[in-house]
């Protein structure tokens, strides 16, 4: 990673992503978890504050280190234990069946292999785990997603491998999990070719 990606794109991405809707969508997806937590791609800790008191510990893993001072601060405001890893998603380092939810939000747009990735989430999840999963890809409107397939390549760059046009419910059926509930909606206030959203619950078949 340059200096870029390093510094400069993950204070862009902590602005955009600390608004609002953001926050309104985080805190829908997380309302109800519980129990042991895995958490993809944890970026600069958005999601901490919006974790319910019912977790008994979290547990996440990032490629890069983002802004771990403004990391750190928001772990240690917590009510429950966190646990995070430099590490990718491809190889999980944790046991079988380890957590009772796998948390994804804005992440699987950029993992290099996502569904190698989502093979080793089925792999952690309890029998009874569910991942939640809160991601922008590819839109259902043609003209919209022509438009993606062009600019991807440029996001790739601009984004540090972030990808506008991954079906991201095709690459978690691919991994072997079972979609039980999805949204597809537009996201108020963020443009078409980044704001296509897959809300939704998976589970393992084990």
């Amino acid at each position: 990673m340059g200096f870029y990606c390093e510094h400069i794109f993950p204070r862009l991405m902590e602005w955009v992503m600390a608004r609002e809707e953001f926050c309104r969508l985080r805190s829908g997806l997380l309302a109800s978890v519980h129990g042991e937590i895995l958490e993809l791609g944890v970026g600069t800790g958005l999601n901490l504050a919006h974790y319910p008191h019912t977790i008994a510990e979290l547990h996440g893993i990032d490629p890069a280190s983002l802004l771990p001072k403004i990391v750190a601060s928001r772990s240690a405001r917590a009510s429950f234990p966190v646990y995070f890893q430099k590490h990718t998603a491809e190889t999980l380092p944790y046991i079988d069946r380890r957590f009772d939810y796998v948390v994804s939000t804005w992440t699987l747009c950029t993992i290099p292999d996502a569904v190698r990735a989502l093979q080793e989430v089925r792999r952690v999840l309890k029998p009874e785990g569910r991942l939640l999963f809160l991601e922008h890809g590819r839109s259902n409107d043609q003209k919209i997603a022509v438009w993606q397939d062009r600019l991807n390549a440029v996001q790739n760059v601009i984004g540090c491998g972030c990808n506008l046009n991954r079906q991201i419910d095709r690459m978690i059926s691919q991994s072997g999990l079972t979609i039980t509930h999805l949204d597809r909606f537009s996201m108020q206030g963020v443009p078409r070719l980044a704001g296509e959203m897959y809300q939704g619950t998976a589970v393992a078949q084990h």
